[in-house]
């Protein structure tokens, strides 16, 4: 099985900096500009389904890619971002930073410190659902000798790697937040995964 996991394209709230978690942002312009190049450097890539957050910036980004193929799209809400809560919308930008709990940024700087603001998910939460999501996955032999995209958002897709790598929560961002459209393609074979390449893109 080889995995093509793809972080979606650029959104409004990217440029700006702001959390977006569960809220159902679609993408701009850049967005799909992004998604379509990517989507022009994967047209060979012979996938045979598609998996894919239900949230529409990480939908439309499956959509651009599967292009004219006649494969399936199936939405999953295990690879869904992490939630923020009631801070969802919240600015992480220096110079409009709105964020009111000043402990905040330990979601990214010692993430095993991090305490979600209400109605938000712990990072063991995503790491969970994620890693459910993917061993469910890699273990499915009628699917042993597909091709797979699987798109999805920041948090949730550094939850898949952490797994793999089998990463402490204290290097849950190990290696970063991706890039818009970034894609890493992971093989997987008799349940075992490993990374073939991390965080790539197809745009200048």
């Amino acid at each position: 099985m080889r995995l093509y996991i793809i972080r979606h394209g650029e959104t409004q709230w990217n440029v700006l900096k702001r959390f977006q978690g569960h809220s159902d942002i679609p993408l701009n312009d850049e967005g799909r500009r992004l998604a379509r190049i990517t989507a022009e450097a994967l047209s060979d890539v012979p996938f045979s389904r598609i998996y894919t957050s239900p949230l529409k910036r990480a939908l439309e980004t499956a959509e651009i890619i599967k292009g004219g193929r006649d494969i399936p799209i199936i939405e999953d809400r295990r690879i869904i971002e992490i939630s923020f809560g009631e801070y969802e919308g919240l600015c992480c930008d220096k110079e409009n930073y709105n964020i009111p709990d000043p402990e905040f940024m330990k979601f990214f700087d010692k993430p095993q410190e991090y305490k979600p603001p209400k109605g938000a998910e712990t990072i063991e939460a995503l790491r969970e659902r994620t890693a459910d999501f993917f061993e469910e996955l890699v273990h499915n032999k009628d699917m042993e000798k597909e091709t797979i995209l699987i798109s999805t958002h920041g948090a949730a897709l550094r939850g898949i790697l952490s797994h793999i790598n089998n990463l402490g929560i204290e290097d849950f961002w190990r290696g970063g937040v991706h890039k818009n459209c970034a894609v890493t393609i992971v093989d997987a074979e008799g349940g075992k995964a490993s990374i073939v390449a991390e965080g790539k893109t197809y745009y200048d």
